[in-house]
């Protein structure tokens, strides 16, 4: 557990690293790299819908289907990096970007995701203040977990064995999220988000079973948002999950705030490609608005920087990641394992 300390309250160190990174370029817009970028989700999408075609009713659209889940994932990092405003300078700009790549493409609500997303990087696990530390199948303290209750309570006593099973229904939930935030109109400008999610959702079901009988549409669907809640799931989770749970006790400063509970994953291209630049967490959450090309850049900055300044600076590779939070989350479920142990053996 973090401790607070005279050492976290010192604001300064931020608006020295900030004129660093701004002396750097870091900051600016990188509209070339974004025009390829919204170019290759283009071309990725109409080939992957090609195939979809071609393919037609035949078991192959199972790869297909794969396929597509990962493109829906990559258009989603997209939206991701519009709803930060790491595009356009203007505010339309980046929207219009994330309505069509969250919306209309992949069927998730932008606005939705825009006001839980702004909660996390404002208190990044906090335990009362982060939306992504509060979910009614997982828990990330001991104390969290004895809250839990009937199918929930016995989820989150195994929750490192069903972790990434539970992320094939990732997909699926976040659409079902998507569709309840625009009946409870809970988003602003709900009207035109609604029209394009319905855009989707009819386009998306009819082309489905157009093309398919009703068998192999239904276990299209069913891989198809299976692969995109895996992918999504797998690269948002070494993102914070494992590091230390912020209570109301710790009162640290934004910098060390952001960086003591972020990991970022090593790495190359690929990987920078692969996690859509959430990989270098750190810095995100340090410069959220940050064009993600300028990411990799960035991190040897602020790598540099924490150690002059003492600051822990956590990394590792990509599996090893998983393994410290799948350790993470067996840790914080240990309390009702050693409940059920102590009920069976006053049961004999």
């Amino acid at each position: 557990m973090l401790t607070v300390d005279a050492a976290g309250k010192r604001g300064s160190d931020f608006a020295e690293l900030s004129r660093t990174i701004k002396q750097a370029g870091l900051l600016d817009r990188r509209i070339g790299y974004y025009t390829f970028r919204l170019a290759g989700n283009a071309l990725a999408l109409a080939l992957a819908v090609t195939a979809f075609v071609l393919v037609g009713n035949s078991w192959w659209q199972l790869a297909v289907a794969v396929v597509m889940g990962v493109v829906f994932t990559q258009l989603a990092f997209t939206g991701h990096d519009a709803g930060h405003r790491q595009i356009f300078q203007s505010k339309k700009g980046n929207d219009l970007v994330g309505l069509v790549h969250g919306n209309l493409l992949t069927g998730l609500s932008y606005g939705w995701w825009i006001g839980k997303h702004n909660r996390h990087h404002a208190n990044p696990n906090h335990i009362d203040e982060d939306p992504d530390v509060d979910i009614s199948v997982l828990a990330f303290t001991s104390e969290q977990s004895l809250t839990k209750k009937g199918i929930f309570r016995f989820i989150t006593k195994h929750q490192a064995i069903f972790f990434f099973p539970l992320l094939l229904l990732e997909g699926f939930s976040l659409h079902v999220i998507s569709v309840n935030a625009m009946v409870r109109r809970q988003v602003k400008g709900w009207v035109l988000e609604a029209s394009l999610l319905a855009v989707h959702i009819v386009g998306y079901l009819v082309a489905v079973f157009l093309v398919m009988s009703p068998l192999k549409g239904v276990l299209f669907i069913l891989v198809h948002q299976a692969i995109f809640g895996l992918y999504m799931g797998v690269s948002f989770a070494p993102n914070h999950k494992g590091m230390p749970v912020l209570t109301d006790e710790h009162q640290f400063d934004f910098l060390r705030k952001q960086v003591l509970t972020s990991r970022n994953v090593n790495g190359n291209w690929f990987t920078d490609l692969a996690l859509g630049g959430l990989n270098y967490q750190i810095e995100h959450h340090l410069f959220p608005s940050m064009p993600r090309p300028n990411l990799r850049r960035a991190q040897a900055l602020v790598h540099d920087f924490c150690e002059q300044h003492s600051i822990s600076y956590a990394k590792c590779g990509l599996f090893r990641s998983y393994g410290y939070v799948l350790q993470h989350l067996h840790e914080a479920g240990a309390p009702l394992r050693g409940a059920a142990k102590l009920a069976r053996a006053a049961s004999r």
